[in-house]
């Protein structure tokens, strides 16, 4: 029997969020090439908010096409610096070591959105964003920071997990959990107890 809601994304931690609060999925794979998308939006102008919002229908739709019937998942997180310019996931650590240093002591925003499609037409969408302030990082601190949790965050925009060792480069943090590890998880959680997949 087909899970009546389909995630179109391999995060594990978007997995963990929706198996811990108890909605029943399939994970599959969204079929985009995100990175092409991504370019070319960025190339029309698109801000980092509306990007999230964008991709996540893309990846939404592109797979609900071929599952009738069943609701499908898409979703995207975007960072932004303080000066409104968009940060991609880094590929070494030295890039990363970088990023968090220009990070210091700076606000930033992470925008996490959602969208649900069935039969290829977008029904639902929420996007959360959220503040992150960064406290004052010492070179040494990041190093070692890196060192100890680099093999999990690098898969992360802004190479921290909330719900890790990420949890100390922050002095404060305005806004939803959930959002920050990639899911607006209360509004989506609401949308599918009126559509019955969770009870009321």
């Amino acid at each position: 029997m087909t899970s009546p809601l389909l995630l179109a994304s391999q995060s594990a931690s978007r997995r963990r969020m929706l198996t811990d609060a108890g909605v029943p999925f399939e994970a599959i794979s969204a079929g985009v090439d995100e990175e092409m998308a991504k370019d070319a939006l960025i190339g029309e102008g698109v801000k980092p908010r509306d990007l999230a919002d964008a991709l996540s229908e893309l990846k939404a739709i592109r797979p609900s096409g071929r599952h009738p019937g069943a609701l499908v998942l898409g979703c995207d997180q975007t960072l932004a610096l303080d000066d409104g310019s968009l940060v991609n996931k880094c590929e070494s650590k030295a890039e990363a070591r970088d990023l968090l240093l220009a990070m210091s002591g700076r606000r930033h925003h992470l925008h996490a959105a959602a969208v649900i499609a069935l039969d290829g037409a977008p029904i639902w969408r929420h996007v959360e964003s959220v503040a992150m302030d960064v406290r004052t990082l010492s070179p040494a601190f990041v190093d070692a920071y890196l060192d100890a949790d680099w093999e999990e965050c690098r898969w992360c925009v802004g190479c921290y997990r909330i719900e890790g060792p990420g949890a100390q480069l922050f002095a404060k943090v305005t806004g939803s959990l959930f959002a920050v590890q990639g899911l607006p998880l209360l509004p989506l959680l609401d949308f599918l107890r009126t559509r019955g997949v969770l009870a009321a």
